[in-house]
């Protein structure tokens, strides 16, 4: 009997430290002479002479059983190129679901083929490449093994698909130059493959398979080898652009608009850029998203600006709540009006195990504000197998002062605590420096513990932001100052033994409990309980919610046009139910009601998105975002209304008209863009942006600009 528990013992703890490894996990590039036709169809001899994987195992729905459908991936190479050939069998190919054909599409509910590569091979870091049976294109920098990433970054290359009776197929081209790559005669890569088969629910990894798991963790990849004597050509890259076109505000006159600038990429060494940007132009950019404010704090306004978005994990170190060290938008941005920049230069890139950012943009003087001087420094010191430490530094330089900010981090991380689950442990601590500042300021910190694993997910954390006199980054955002934040939250995601529920989620606790820094007394508390969320096999999934709050008012709050809230300390419960229907059919919405006491009086709010499909050429989609709000003194109503129509051409061809309105502005905000990729690196852009009044019940041209831009992409 003792040898039958030893046994058993064995067999359970083998399966703990070696489940996720599926051989072989290694894959060979194989070495060609002769160009590769990129058509989707595989048909050249060296895609049946290369090696091909096809061990694909299930993480959904059935984690640890072979893939349903036969699926096979082959990679080649010459001096320039590496080339990705993915076979994706299917015994159905009539219910294929592939519904989007624009770059950086939406890929969650389309069937699709997903690659990632860390040329470094330092399980942290990568690149994601995403295409779907149209043909459509996403990618995605990751870091810290997903832990963060900049979906906004656009790699050079391409892709073409083909469709038949056997399935889809996929051919990928990478030029070498996308990468950044050690300096060695023999390259090895870490490498990973993941294929979604939509209407099954079912996802299918190369490796690292578990759902404790995504396919961003590469620690968890296999491994790229094969590649010999390749270097990134391209050591001098030339994006110039050209924009023109007319602008009329409300009042003025026709105004000519014209701008030449572009950008200079130089390779330092193979894994070190320099970048210089000069006179450098948004015009291309969507406006924001006009919104309802109905918080005492300022809203967050994401970075939509190519030339930040590029290297914007590089840059980061966050304190949790909103906020952080350093935010782009403080560059070129004063008050939502755009300031011209001169100029700037960026380095981005690793030395051996370090990565190193460096940005410093200059601003021309506009109005009263004076030409300004913004710059970045950031280090990232990776330690140990997935841990590392780093810091930061910020300044702004004008003639009415200077502002200063530095930080230091510490993250530890590792997947194989209790065999395979994940552990993050770690901490951020940032001072700002001031010109008008008296003696030394205090700082900032945050420290958080996070297990996210499939079944059992649990974050902890405390945060401490000072007074804003005391801690006020230039070149960062702070939603909300003086305060302490305590943060815990525990859910269970159980997987009941039902076919049509993929899995379900029980929160027994989330809380955010804050407390004023500067009194101690407690200031807001928000609490939240999950009896029950569904994830259905269909992909629908729904849940409800039991909300309780606490604030504490020192000062009446304005909060919309003639509604005041009083002083004084506040309790509400509201109730809340969320619902999405899956999102890969032609029809499809997702929303949430809650209600219940808000302040004095009481709040219903209704969020509701309605998405359609036509083809794989047309959609649409239409958002509603509506408040009542019923206190003694006055009941009112917010409404937001968004709506975006895209027709996509080609993958590389896309129109689309994007809208918004809201009952405070009371204007309608229209962007029509026309987006064209000529060629890889390079870009066309057509926009028009018109504002339309509706006060007093009647419509007004506003403002309107028309413009193009083309930016052209040059190697050397």
């Amino acid at each position: 009997m003792k040898i039958k528990y030893i046994v058993l013992f064995l067999f359970l703890l083998t399966n703990i430290f070696f489940a996720q490894k599926n051989e072989p996990s290694v894959i060979k590039a194989y070495r060609i002479n002769s160009p590769i036709s990129i058509d989707g169809k595989l048909d050249e001899p060296a895609w049946q002479q290369a090696p091909k994987i096809s061990n694909f195992i299930q993480r959904e729905l059935h984690e640890g059983e072979p893939a349903t459908e036969k699926t096979e991936v082959a990679v080649l190479y010459d001096d320039n190129n590496l080339y990705i050939g993915f076979w994706g069998y299917d015994s159905e190919p009539d219910k294929i679901i592939a519904l989007k054909m624009e770059r950086d599409f939406r890929w969650g509910s389309e069937d699709n083929f997903e690659v990632i590569i860390s040329p470094f091979n330092d399980n942290r870091n990568g690149y994601l490449f995403v295409t779907n049976p149209n043909g459509a294109m996403a990618d995605v920098l990751i870091t810290d093994e997903g832990r963060a990433e900049n979906k906004s970054w656009n790699g050079n290359w391409d892709v073409q698909t083909s469709v038949n009776d056997k399935g889809w197929f996929a051919e990928i081209i990478i030029p070498f130059s996308t990468f950044k790559f050690p300096d060695n005669g023999v390259q090895t890569w870490a490498i990973n493959f993941e294929r979604n088969i939509r209407r099954k629910q079912e996802q299918v990894l190369w490796q690292g398979w578990s759902r404790n798991y995504e396919l961003e963790m590469i620690s968890k990849a296999g491994k790229l080898v094969g590649l010999k004597n390749i270097s990134a050509k391209n050591s001098l890259e030339i994006k110039p652009f050209i924009s023109g076109g007319v602008q009329k505000n409300k009042g003025e006159d026709w105004e000519t608009k014209f701008k030449l600038g572009g950008d200079i990429n130089y390779l330092i060494s193979p894994t070190l850029k320099l970048n210089v940007t000069l006179n450098t132009d948004f015009s291309q950019v969507e406006s924001d998203r006009a919104r309802i404010n109905l918080t005492r704090f300022s809203l967050f306004y994401p970075e939509k600006r190519e030339f930040f978005l590029e290297g914007k994990n590089t840059f980061e170190m966050n304190l949790g709540n909103g906020a952080r060290t350093f935010y782009s938008r403080r560059i070129g941005i004063h008050n939502g009006e755009e300031v011209p920049i001169i100029g700037g230069v960026r380095l981005l890139g690793r030395l051996n195990k370090t990565q190193i950012g460096f940005l410093s943009m200059q601003t021309s003087a506009k109005d009263t504000l004076p030409t300004a001087n913004y710059s970045v420094l950031r280090i990232k010191q990776d330690v140990w197998e997935q841990s590392n430490v780093g810091l930061i530094l910020t300044g702004k330089n004008s003639k009415n002062g200077y502002d200063y900010l530095y930080g230091v981090e510490a993250n530890y991380a590792t997947s194989k605590i209790f065999g395979n689950k994940n552990l993050r442990i770690g901490g951020v601590l940032s001072q700002t420096i001031t010109q008008s500042a008296q003696g030394t300021n205090p700082p900032a910190f945050r420290a958080y513990l996070s297990y996210p694993n499939d079944f059992i997910e649990y974050d902890l954390s405390v945060t401490s932001i000072p007074r804003e006199e005391e801690y006020n980054p230039a070149i960062g955002y702070v939603r909300r100052w003086d305060y302490v934040l305590y943060s815990t939250e525990l859910q269970f995601n159980p997987r009941p033994d039902i076919s049509w529920i993929r899995r379900t989620e029980i929160k027994p606790l989330d809380v955010n409990y804050y407390v004023t820094k500067s009194t101690g007394e407690v200031e807001s508390i928000k609490m939240e309980w999950r009896p029950l969320g569904i994830s259905f096999a269909s992909g629908d999934f729904v849940e409800f919610n039991i909300q309780r709050f606490f604030d504490r008012l020192d000062y009446d709050f304005d909060i919309f046009e003639n509604a005041t809230i009083p002083q004084g300390k506040y309790w509400d419960t509201r109730y809340e139910v969320q619902y999405h229907t899956f999102s890969g059919r032609k029809l499809f919405s997702f929303g949430s009601i809650s209600t219940g006491e808000f302040y004095t009086g009481s709040r219903t709010r209704a969020f509701l998105f309605f998405g359609v499909s036509i083809n794989k050429h047309f959609r649409f989609f239409l958002n509603l975002d509506h408040n009542r709000i019923a206190l003694p003194q006055n009941t009112f109503s917010t409404n937001e209304f968004g709506g975006r129509f895209t027709y996509s051409f080609t993958p590389k061809l896309l129109t689309s008209i994007f809208g918004q309105w809201n009952n405070k502005d009371k204007e309608i905000i229209l962007n029509y863009r026309v987006n064209w990729i000529p060629k890889i690196g390079s870009y066309f852009y057509f926009v028009i942006n018109q504002t339309i009044s509706t006060e007093n019940n009647t419509f007004a041209l506003e403002n309107t600009t028309i413009l193009s831009k083309l930016i052209w992409y040059f190697s050397i």
